[in-house]
């Protein structure tokens, strides 16, 4: 009942309160009703059956160009100015909207289904001390459901026990956020003691209080209240509606969220809709031809004034003009004639044909096998249907690198221990050997619980830790007990790691290959192996890593009593906190450091912290307190980490490889060629970053300057930008130059444009993080922009996803250019929310980012088929339709124009009404969508051969205002020859008998034969790649004309509706005459002739790059597949560090302190089936048609 109050209290206008924390009581369902919180109930659907036809039919009249349509409709039911029957604007206006409806109703129906098929999923629900099948939408706040394996968790639940031993639960997030690795819950000790008793958990009566309902799913803030006594509630102890339970027989939780109030429902909010540049211009062309439109009906209402004062008496006595309406009336009548007879200047199917168009090409790109990634089977994904022709005109790229340009998928390579490297091979020469596949591989049979996948080849590593180095195991002990790995034995021996992060996994796995062997944890203790002798750990705290820390930290208790801290982290992050004795050590491991950096490896530095009892327990008590408390929690617990992690000594450092995707650097090349920039932003260190640059081509050692921007200040940001734009372009002037406009529809926006600044040569520039944060600034955001433009790539390290987004924002305000962001993760989101095109790559880091793109795929290298091939493709048939589509109308309403002059101004039509009804619809519909779905200037393999075939979409060439004026006048030029030509031929002409041919209907006859021939030719003229279906549209089009001229003139329908169908026989009568046909011959050819032999000219002595590479493709046969090279790797000084960027582990979960439930391992379905990991084949892509016939076919 307090939903269904709740819902008519909403019904009525009653306006709910803000909840600022949200209380309830378990098992007490008259108390959480009263507080009126949402049920369990979702809808999505925007309709139902009896609001849709009222509310889609608003929406639709809300678009300028259904409503004046609709308004012209209205003018057309009033005799005294309709000069066309109603239904030459009803029949389209009626189609376009009934497609549309049709296809809103279709995706409000599958929204509908989704909503029904999820609120009708049935749960066991604790009620009244037993246990009820209910279904989903009957699930109130309050309530203890039982949930079981491979069940859809039904609400946000505070997790209260479970089958698994410690009351651990795993579950599986991707519906939620696209991770597809299993993540570990677990319950309270309170509450996990409660287990599966029913009677117990009848007898709960928790009371819960926490944060309100909000959209952070990596964030919970709360308390449960049980017996008087409070207990903290953080995420680790909530699962979340849209996960799914893995691997766990069941478990209860309490519902804490229900419906709309979910954290699933929160995130579900409305997507930014993104609209093209060329969506933009069509609004503001569509409102000039508003003008235009206005100007020619004053013009002839003008015309209608002089014509009725001078010569309109003349025509009284046998055109008795209508009741009531005087000579002064008349020219306002006309207006509104006129502007219904006018009408087909304003493009009504323009929006319907252009979606239909982008959603053919949006096809071509799911359909495309070259850029399906078998090892996966992902095809490319269109996941936003109206962006395709964006694609033509990018012009700046901003890329992630880990998981984009690099694999994601990591390998212990290198380590540097107490000074010494080890990873490396030499010779007896001592000159280094390089490793490759047939290199011997160490030998780890010794160790019966090693990872036979795992490689390693140099022996002096193992032997130094199996010839007992105190550093050496001290190293991989610190691996084997510091991180949060999670670890499933699916039988004796048999080990499967669950890890936050695949560096994680791998430095774990490196240690267990040693003799360091991970094997089990519990809440309180970790148990490893230590080479083959067992060891049980007391696990005192886990001190996490978060994006500010970037390092984590254990403090264990060995079995002889012994407190230990053992931390990882990032190099500047650790060396700041080392003990002044490290100072040598410090300086040998630098230089590994900087060698690992050459090779472009992802490092880290371990150290360890012996400790004192008293003071530990001191900070135990410390550390209770701030982890209990509501206010200013995580604050607090950084601080006391501050604290205990200091004067560490230095162990050492890992070196992790993430190997570049294949196809990286050829991609890369390939865009650059395209006067494409490509900015990196990534979470890694500065060393790391650029030397995958070096790696990836998009540094290159020929460039004549990489500027680094690291200063710890504004001012000397300020400085080094300057500096380096003073050395770029010498002669430019200190203050930027911002070009001010307006922009948008009726010019109400304004815009600020930053120009572009020639530079001589290629320059580079590298900015960290927190230089970034000052370069964003406002004072500083210009400077920052002009000096990042001058250069061909730029790296911007450290940064946050916020800073990301803020760099994507900046381009699109100041440089009004299109923009692309891609990624792989989470982290990329808002990036890829922010630019103009969104893609997301379907990699290691879980399907978010792909969830958020408008474009998908697998490989970094399917970037340049998806710009230069369907990107340009899109672009330019876009570009080609608009043209032609606005000359067809054009001309065909320009003719009425002219011939108004002719008729007294009186807004008789020139043509059937049933030509003007099916003239858009039918007559030039199909020629139209057949180039604009198959059209392609040159193939697929000439695109990627001369990559400069990209640049005129990014300078908007072929379709601008100054086009769209061109294509008024050629249209204004096609009319007047298509009017005055057959006016001045049938002028007094004669049949052989003697009797006229020039009456109304065989003149509008012949208008209309005329227009349709020449828009036929014309769409011929401009087609480039013809197919069977281009031929059939066109040919097709034209018979179809004639066969419904001819049946329309029939005497058949004639005697059927006499008043609809007057024009009976005059087809007949018209074209038996031979000057009919020689007239419409004069016409077209003094139409298209000009055309021709312009565009020869044009050719000749300014051939486009379009021109130049489709003669080659004539003359010559098609370009040979560019061999594949690979790129030698590089030597540098430079230092990298990982930066750690991975997702919060799993620290506060298992720290709890008391062992929950004792039971031995026993066998159930495995955590995760190992299998080998799907690394790229270092091959090229080949270009290969789909009938494997390059030389005679492509497809689109």
């Amino acid at each position: 009942m307090g939903s269904i109050a709740s819902y008519f209290g909403n019904l009525c206008g009653g306006e709910k309160k803000q909840e600022e924390e949200r209380y309830l009581r378990a098992n007490d369902r008259p108390l959480n009703l009263s507080y009126r919180y949402a049920n369990n109930a979702i809808k999505t659907s925007k309709y139902n059956i009896f609001t849709f036809l009222p509310l889609n039919l608003f929406e639709q009249f809300r678009r300028l160009a259904n409503a004046y349509f609709l308004f012209l409709l209205i003018l057309q039911l009033i005799p005294k100015i309709s000069s066309l029957p109603w239904f030459t604007t009803a029949v389209p206006l009626t189609l376009v909207l009934l497609i549309t409806a049709v296809k809103d109703a279709r995706d409000d129906i599958n929204r509908y289904k989704c909503d029904k098929q999820v609120n009708n999923r049935t749960v066991e629900v604790l009620i009244d001390g037993k246990l009820r099948k209910e279904k989903w939408m009957n699930v109130q706040v309050g309530d203890i459901i039982k949930l079981e394996n491979n069940q859809f968790v039904t609400a946000d639940l505070l997790l209260l026990s479970s089958s698994e031993p410690l009351n651990l639960v795993y579950v599986e997030t991707t519906e939620l956020d696209g991770e597809s690795n299993l993540k570990v819950k677990q319950a309270l000790t309170i509450t996990g003691d409660i287990g599966s008793n029913i009677e117990a958990l009848a007898r709960f009566n928790g009371e819960v209080r926490s944060e309100p309902p909000n959209n952070r799913l990596d964030k919970f803030k709360g308390t449960l209240t049980v017996n008087k006594q409070v207990h903290s509630l953080d995420n680790s102890k909530v699962l979340l509606r849209g996960c799914t339970l893995r691997n766990t027989e069941w478990c209860f939780g309490l519902v804490i969220f229900g419906g709309p109030d979910t954290k699933l429902m929160q995130n579900s909010g409305k997507t930014t809709f993104k609209r093209t540049s060329i969506d933009h211009l069509t609004n503001i062309l569509v409102l000039c031809i508003f003008v235009l439109l206005a100007t020619m009906c004053t013009i002839l209402a003008v015309g209608n004034a002089i014509w009725e004062s001078r010569d309109g008496s003349v025509f009284t006595p046998f055109l008795p003009r209508e009741p009531g309406v005087s000579t002064t009336l008349s020219p306002f009548l006309s207006f509104w004639s006129y502007v219904i007879a006018l009408n087909m200047v304003v493009p009504i199917s323009l929006y319907v044909s252009v979606e239909m168009i982008r959603l053919g090409n949006s096809f071509f790109i799911d359909w495309d096998r070259k850029m399906y990634y078998p090892k996966n089977d992902t095809p490319a994904q269109a996941r936003t249907t109206t962006l395709n022709e964006e694609l033509g005109q990018i012009k700046y790229i901003f890329s992630d690198k880990t998981g984009t340009l690099t694999q994601n998928i990591m390998a212990f390579n290198k380590c540097s221990i107490n000074g010494n490297s080890y990873g490396e091979l030499y010779d007896f020469a001592g000159q280094r050997v390089e490793i490759t596949e047939k290199t011997e591989r160490l030998d780890f049979s010794w160790n019966q619980l090693a990872d036979p996948k795992f490689i390693f080849h140099d022996h002096s590593l193992l032997e130094t830790v199996r010839g007992g180095n105190p550093e050496a195991q001290a190293f991989f002990r610190l691996l084997a007990l510091c991180h949060t790995v999670m670890p499933e034995e699916k039988k004796e021996g048999q080990l499967n790691y669950q890890a936050q992060s695949p560096d994680e996994g791998a430095l774990v796995t490196a240690a267990r290959n040693f003799g360091f062997v991970f094997r089990s944890r519990t809440p309180e203790t970790i148990t490893i192996m230590e080479m083959g002798r067992k060891v049980v750990y007391d696990l005192v705290a886990v001190l996490d890593f978060n994006n500010v820390r970037k390092r984590m930290s254990v403090i264990v208790c060995s079995p002889e009593g012994k407190l230990t801290l053992y931390c990882k982290g990032a190099d500047t992050i650790i060396y700041e906190r080392l003990h002044p004795s490290c100072n040598k050590l410090m300086e040998d491991t630098t230089g590994h450091l900087n060698e690992y950096a050459g090779d472009g490896l992802r490092t880290l530095v371990l150290a360890y912290k012996d400790l004192e009892e008293s003071y530990l327990e001191e900070w135990r008590q410390r550390h209770h307190e701030a982890s209990t408390a509501m206010e200013e929690r995580e604050e607090r617990l950084d601080q006391l980490y501050e604290e205990i992690e200091k004067d560490l000594i230095l162990l050492g450092a890992t070196a992790v490889e993430d190997k570049l995707q294949d196809g990286v650097p050829q991609t890369i090349e390939q865009l650059a060629k395209a006067d494409i920039k490509i900015w990196v932003l990534t979470g890694d260190k500065q060393e790391t970053a650029e030397n995958i640059g070096y790696s990836c081509n998009m540094l290159r050692e020929e460039m004549k300057e990489v500027f680094i921007v690291a200063a710890n200040t504004a001012e000397g940001v300020r400085g080094e930008l300057q500096k380096a734009r003073r050395k770029m372009c010498p002669d430019a002037a200190e203050e930027p130059s911002v070009v001010k406009a307006r922009a948008g529809l009726f010019w109400l926006g304004k815009t600020e444009t930053v120009e572009d600044e020639k530079v001589d040569g290629d320059y580079a520039l590298i900015i960290n993080g927190h230089s970034l944060a000052f370069a964003l600034e406002k004072d500083l955001e210009l400077e920052l922009l002009r000096t990042a433009c001058m250069c061909q790539a730029v790296i911007c390290c450290r940064v946050t996803p916020l800073q990301k987004a803020q760099v994507v924002q900046l381009v699109k305000k100041y440089k009004q250019a299109v923009t692309l962001a891609i990624g792989d993760g989470a982290n990329d989101v808002s990036m890829i929310k922010a630019a103009h095109i969104g893609v997301g790559i379907s990699g290691q880091e879980g399907m978010q980012a792909v969830l958020s793109s408008d474009f998908s795929f697998a490989q970094f290298r399917y970037l340049q088929r998806l710009l230069l091939v369907h990107g340009r493709w899109s672009y330019l048939r876009m570009c080609k339709f608009l043209q032609y589509f606005f000359y067809k109308n054009f001309t065909f309403a320009f003719v009425h124009f002219w011939y108004s002059f002719f008729c007294g101004f009186s807004a008789q039509a020139v043509y059937d009404e049933w030509c003007i009804t099916f003239y858009n619809l039918m007559y030039t519909a199909l020629p139209i969508l057949g180039l604009s779905l198959f059209d392609q200037d040159v193939n697929d393999r000439w695109s990627f051969q001369y990559p400069q075939l990209y640049s005129p979409g990014q300078l908007n060439k072929y379709f601008n205002k100054k086009i769209f004026v061109g294509c008024m006048l050629h249209s204004c030029y096609t009319s007047i020859i298509l009017f005055f030509i057959p006016w001045a031929a049938m002028h007094n002409a004669v049949r052989d008998d003697g009797k006229e041919i020039a009456d109304y209907y065989s003149f509008a006859l012949l208008q209309a034969n005329c227009v349709l021939i020449v828009m036929s030719i014309q769409i011929c003229l401009d087609t480039c790649y013809w197919t069977s279906i281009n031929q059939f549209f066109v040919w097709g089009s034209l018979a179809v004309y004639f066969a419904m001229t001819f049946t329309m003139n029939s005497n058949g329908m004639f005697v059927i509706l006499t008043s609809t169908f007057p024009f009976i026989g005059t087809d007949r009568n018209s074209l038996n005459q031979p000057n009919v046909w020689l007239t419409m011959f004069l016409t077209c050819l003094l139409c298209l002739l000009p055309v021709v032999a312009l565009r020869f000219i044009l050719i000749q002595i300014c051939p486009t790059i379009n021109d130049k590479v489709r003669y080659k493709a004539r003359k010559e046969v098609l370009p040979a597949l560019a061999p594949h090279r690979r790129l030698p790797r590089r030597v540098s000084t430079r230092r990298s560090s990982y930066a750690f960027s991975h997702s919060r582990g799993y620290g506060d979960l298992v720290t709890s302190r008391r062992f929950l439930l004792k039971r031995p391992i026993r066998s159930r379905p495995a955590l995760f089936i190992e299998t080998d990991l799907p690394l790229a084949e270092n091959q090229p892509q080949q270009y290969r048609t789909i009938t494997e016939e390059p030389e005679e076919s492509q497809s689109p």
